[in-house]
């Protein structure tokens, strides 16, 4: 039985994004009075815990329910700003029908839809509009109606008029206030299938980033294959980060698109700022990272800050060139590589994909390489092969000091995945910084199998060691990994 579905619609500004958040336990859609700001479907997983009232008539040990909550525009964006431009200077009127047609494709898909009313404006013409629209599409029996904005007892009986659009009475409660939670929760569990698909906490997680217009909208629908973001020439229309989950090869993958960057003086509003935040909180929960590029385009100042961030949070990264086919014609590959190699220096390892989003090419390749990277940043090196290594690269070349304090590392090992971190115990830290670090990340990831992702050195002093400790430990064969044998190697060896 496939993960159900929750799908929350309704008119602009009833509190559909507020109640998403709510029911997700942390801000996830973008809350703005703007009309129009949550264009995509958002989703995310949430678990419903089982009611605790008896009179439900049923036990307390009662299992939680896992479903895929989703976040729609507005209904009718345009029609209820009277056809006016955003605050971006953005024409909502060509934005509104990839609109309507993300919120009919959430409520065909839903086991159960929140039509979300506001409890303090009244049924609208808009609301009614809306009603007919999913008693058409006969899909009545999956509507809960939501009365929001009921703060308290005395928006009771204001909320009692939406009954009047024929899906009963209304679940009343405020997604500000939290007023009425308990039972709203409760009718939701009641509400969504007794079983579910467990859900695989392995999948990966990979973040679509770049700049505004490239291609990362039309890249998420070609790996999903299906229309689920909306995809437009308005230059900023992602506003969220969107996850969509998808299968490919028997593997299940979370996609997450997230908004266009660009400089932050072109900032319009407080929508862009949520949206950057948004951006930078994918890149951190993903577990893989995918830059893209467009191919008819110079790289950008964005793209090499984004490049750095990318790897000062050490996230592997596959860099994907899109729209190749409209440049291939005229630019050879290989000097292409040579230009991102020269112009992303902080990602010069990291491997190269190239393909059309728009005409789904390339995308089978894509997702390989993300499973690639993945494995290598969750590889965990044993410690003998470590100390060989580390030994070799000593002996090859060590790090060089201008008062002649000779380096010695008398510690090696692997400390954690993803990112790969090594922790060396060391006589002087500052011998093995900088230059050197570099030189030694390049040897590692040369000579075992991290080859295209980041890797974190840690580098702490050795304690001073007690003349007993130094005697017992020389008797037990210990000795550093320059021979001097005077100092730490615990851990050495498998």
């Amino acid at each position: 039985m496939a993960l159900p579905q929750i799908a929350i619609v309704g008119r602009p500004n009833v509190g559909k994004s507020s109640l998403f958040n709510r029911l997700v336990g942390r801000r996830v859609s973008i809350v703005d009075p703007t009309p129009g700001t949550t264009r995509d479907r958002v989703s995310q997983l949430i678990e419903i815990l089982p009611p605790t009232d008896l009179a439900y008539d049923r036990t307390r040990d009662a299992a939680p329910k896992m479903a895929e909550v989703v976040d729609t525009g507005g209904f009718g964006v345009y029609m209820a700003e009277g056809g006016r431009f955003d605050d971006a200077g953005e024409d909502l009127a060509s934005l509104t029908p990839q609109i309507e047609q993300q919120i009919k494709a959430g409520v065909q898909n839903a086991s159960l839809i929140l039509f979300v009313i506001d409890a303090q404006t009244g049924v609208t013409g808009l609301d009614e509009r809306i009603a007919r629209l999913v008693r058409e599409a006969g899909r009545s029996d999956r509507v809960m109606l939501v009365a929001n904005k009921v703060d308290d007892d005395s928006w009771i009986g204001a909320a009692q008029d939406g009954s009047r659009l024929g899906f009963g009475q209304p679940v009343m409660t405020s997604a500000s206030s939290a007023f009425g939670k308990r039972s709203f929760l409760e009718a939701i569990w009641d509400r969504l299938p007794d079983w579910v698909e467990p859900v695989a906490s392995s999948e990966m997680k990979i973040a679509i980033v770049g700049r505004r217009n490239a291609g990362k909208s039309t890249l998420i629908n070609a790996l999903a294959g299906e229309p689920r973001v909306i995809v437009s020439e308005i230059a900023g229309t992602t506003r969220d980060s969107i996850d969509v989950r998808f299968e490919l090869d028997g593997h299940v993958f979370t996609a997450i698109d997230t908004a266009g960057v660009r400089k932050r003086k072109s900032w319009a509003d407080d929508i862009e700022y949520y949206s950057h935040q948004r951006a930078k909180e994918a890149i951190e929960r993903a577990n893989v990272c995918v830059l893209l590029l467009d191919a008819r385009e110079e790289v950008s100042q964005i793209e090499k800050r984004l490049a750095l961030a990318l790897m000062e949070q050490h996230k592997p990264t596959v860099i994907a060139v899109n729209k190749w086919d409209l440049v291939e014609a005229e630019r050879k590959t290989s000097d292409y590589i040579d230009y991102l190699t020269q112009e992303l220096f902080a990602l010069d390892f990291a491997p190269l994909v190239f393909l059309s989003a728009e005409k789904g090419e390339g995308m089978g390749e894509l997702v390989k390489v993300c499973a690639n990277l993945f494995k290598q940043a969750n590889h965990r090196e044993t410690t003998g092969r470590l100390n060989a290594v580390i030994r070799a690269i000593l002996t090859e070349r060590g790090p060089s000091s201008k008062l002649g304090t000779r380096a010695k590392i008398f510690y090696v090992s692997q400390i954690a995945i993803a990112p790969p971190t090594v922790a060396m115990v060391v006589n002087k830290p500052e011998l093995f910084e900088g230059q050197y670090e570099r030189y030694l990340v390049n040897q590692l990831r040369e000579q075992l199998p991290f080859s295209e992702v980041p890797i974190k050195l840690v580098f702490s002093e050795r304690k001073r060691l007690t003349h007993e400790e130094l005697k017992s430990r020389k008797k037990a064969g210990v000795e550093t990994l320059d021979g001097d044998g005077g100092g730490e190697l615990e851990g050495f060896g498998d």
